[in-house]
């Protein structure tokens, strides 16, 4: 039987400590209630220890393998750890009026200690060390146009067991020709499809990705579902009939605005 995350009596102090974590456990369920309870235990103790490991947060050794121990549990998905997060994250986007960006991004948790999967071959060719093992997770973080944070609306981990050699492969497959979903680039249509899916209002959302995200399927579903989106151009795609490419066309365009940047070398100085 599946049981809801619900908050937990205390003092008036501690209710209104624990006022971010309730609501962010409110759609989250679990099989077992006994799990719910030690969730919400331990995202408390998070809370308070930003930034620490999971011993310094939990401060005891009991508190501390009790926590281990959830997150080694078979019975726990992501899912069921993020679904409370992810509903506080629409309700917060139904809140908020206007334009919303949606920024996509890949971020590589590096264990080299521990062989749980592949994040990428040696970057050092002459020492040949092991390869960097570690997990991938691709997030998508819905912000409002001041820059609020709103939450995550999409999350994708993944791990490599080999590598495939894509370098040597393009020598003999065309990756074009590869279809979608057998390539790792479908997170970011996954993602922005999920993110459709719980938010509902794809007008709204403004989808921002790096040169990784210049596919074509991310712009055919983009499409689809009536949503908007910003990504840095990696090729030079055909425009109009076909006659033209992109950057040609944008040459001709009449410049819509202008923003600077103040940037610092490593001493401070503006460059």
């Amino acid at each position: 039987m599946k049981t809801h995350c619900a908050p937990q009596a205390g003092n008036n102090d501690e209710r209104c400590g624990q006022a971010w974590t309730d609501r962010e456990l409110l759609g989250c369920e679990f099989k077992d209630g006994r799990l719910g309870k030690r969730f919400h235990r331990l995202l408390r103790q998070l809370a308070e220890g930003t930034a620490e490991s999971i011993p310094l947060a939990c401060q005891d050794w009991a508190a501390t393998k009790a926590a281990y121990r959830f997150l080694a549990n078979e019975r726990v998905t992501e899912h069921d750890i993020l679904a409370g997060h992810f509903r506080a994250t629409r309700e917060r986007f139904t809140c908020a009026c206007g334009t919303v960006l949606v920024l996509h991004d890949t971020t590589e948790f590096s264990y080299p200690q521990e062989n749980i999967g592949l994040l990428s071959p040696s970057r050092n060719p002459r020492r040949k060390p092991p390869p960097l093992c570690g997990i991938s997770m691709h997030s998508s973080l819905v912000v409002t146009e001041a820059g609020l944070p709103l939450g995550l609306s999409a999350v994708k981990f993944w791990t490599r067991k080999v590598f495939k050699g894509a370098n040597e492969l393009k020598r003999h497959v065309n990756p074009t020709r590869i279809p979608i979903g057998q390539k790792e680039s479908v997170r970011w249509v996954d993602n922005l499809v999920e993110t459709t899916a719980l938010l509902g209002e794809p007008g709204r959302c403004v989808h921002v990705g790096d040169r990784e995200a210049d596919i074509y399927e991310l712009f055919s579903a983009a499409h689809e579902v009536g949503t908007h989106f910003v990504i840095r151009s990696a090729y030079p795609r055909l425009a109009e009939d076909g006659t033209t490419k992109t950057e040609t066309e944008m040459q001709t365009v009449r410049l819509k605005g202008l923003h600077r940047l103040a940037v610092r070398d490593g001493d401070g100085t503006l460059i």
